[in-house]
């Protein structure tokens, strides 16, 4: 079975802040800069003995702005964390953890299949600028993440669900192993929000693209770190801090955007799990390869069962393993083109269906031999499930575009 742990309604127990002259929404403070009454008390405030939390003090927007505040707050409730803070990106969220968890020679262990972006960032951008070194490793095989341990390692890097690949990590296993060497385990819970809670599973760092899900409007860029309060404030410790001082700060007009989205994020969850069920069946009944955790026959079926938040389905996305570039080609172009079932782009988590294909779009960082190791072939499509239209009118579109392309 599930888990019980309901993450709506750890944000609606909090959620219940009035606009600044009694309004229903929260305020927007738009402020750069805040007014100290006394003199005496900035240097408490520069030097983190003074804040938000005790006595409601703020100093600059980039350090902490209150509207974006409220926001961490209600996140930190849904990933049942002590603390979060908001980012402008996904990227940054990610960057700005693995900055404050390793120093310069230290080390990282990573799934060898993740979204291209950190891919690049560990086995790139970080070896080559600030010396962080990483070893990839398939997470399914547990003793492998044992061998790959160093007296430098800091951190287990993992996603809830690998992109695009949606196999499932064993979090609890995972964080077994990390803590017995000292390590922090860092979970991208992007494509499980309300799905999956990381940090009831030996989580401590839990990361999100809120471009994605929690946005679900494919509007706005916005990530967000969740974790323990020690760790927020490092972040945003004005002479370590990775958030405060490489400053990629969320505009409070964003974070006022996606605290009006949060209410419904967990009806769109749950109505983009049944569509992404009901589309992976009857892909598979035309035998075709279909990753999907909520399908039986998925590799991680049972483990998903026994971390998953059981009122919000089993993902709302899946993935069709076409083999070849070509026959991926032609099957995207006639769903978007010939039967408008969702458009060819990166990204996901929007109310219309998004498609791409992975070795060539959002997995193209990794290098051919990676992405065979990670099971990533030229005609993997990742679909991420819209909630337009009606089931059955996508449905027949899909069958159509099976038959008339895949036959």
């Amino acid at each position: 079975m599930g888990m019980s742990f309901d993450p709506m309604q750890s944000i609606a127990a909090i959620r219940h802040e009035f606009g600044e002259h009694g309004g229903v929404n929260m305020s927007v403070e738009v402020s750069t800069a805040f007014t100290v009454m006394q003199a005496s008390t900035m240097p408490d405030i520069f030097h983190g003995l003074l804040g938000p939390d005790n006595a409601g003090c703020y100093l600059y927007g980039r350090h902490y702005n209150p509207t974006v505040y409220a926001l961490a707050h209600q996140l930190a409730a849904m990933e049942a964390t002590e603390s979060a803070y908001c980012t402008a990106s996904g990227m940054s969220a990610i960057a700005a953890t693995i900055f404050q968890l390793c120093r310069s020679g230290e080390h990282v262990i990573s799934s060898d299949t993740l979204y291209g972006g950190t891919y690049a960032l560990l086995n790139n951008f970080l070896p080559e600028r600030s010396g962080e070194k990483t070893t990839f490793v398939d997470f399914q095989d547990l003793s492998a993440v044992e061998r790959a341990f160093t007296s430098q390692t800091r951190v287990v890097y993992v996603e809830t669900m690998a992109n695009p690949t949606l196999r499932i990590a064993d979090l609890p296993a995972l964080a077994e192993i990390a803590h017995a060497h000292g390590a922090a385990l860092v979970v991208d819970n992007t494509f499980s929000p309300l799905l999956v809670t990381p940090a009831l599973h030996g989580a401590d760092v839990v990361l999100h693209s809120m471009t994605k899900f929690v946005s679900g409007s494919s509007d706005v860029i916005a990530g967000c770190v969740c974790g323990s309060k020690d760790f927020i404030s490092s972040l945003m410790d004005v002479t370590s801090g990775a958030l405060m001082l490489l400053g990629p700060t969320m505009d409070p007009r964003i974070a006022f955007e996606l605290h009006t989205r949060l209410p419904h994020l967990g009806v769109r969850m749950i109505e983009h799990g049944r569509r992404a069920a009901a589309m992976a069946a009857l892909c598979e009944g035309h035998g075709l390869r279909v990753h999907y955790p909520g399908l039986s026959t998925h590799p991680d079926h049972a483990r998903l069962e026994a971390l998953r938040n059981e009122a919000y389905g089993w993902g709302g996305i899946m993935a069709l393993d076409l083999e070849t570039a070509e026959r991926a080609n032609r099957f995207l172009e006639y769903l978007q083109n010939r039967r408008q079932f969702g458009f060819i782009a990166v990204s996901l988590g929007f109310t219309e269906t998004l498609m791409s294909i992975s070795a060539s779009s959002t997995s193209s960082e990794m290098t051919p031999e990676d992405l065979r190791r990670a099971g990533i072939s030229p005609g993997l499509v990742r679909i991420s499930v819209g909630i337009t239209g009606t089931l059955e009118q996508r449905l027949e579109q899909l069958d159509d575009a099976i038959e008339a392309t895949l036959r």
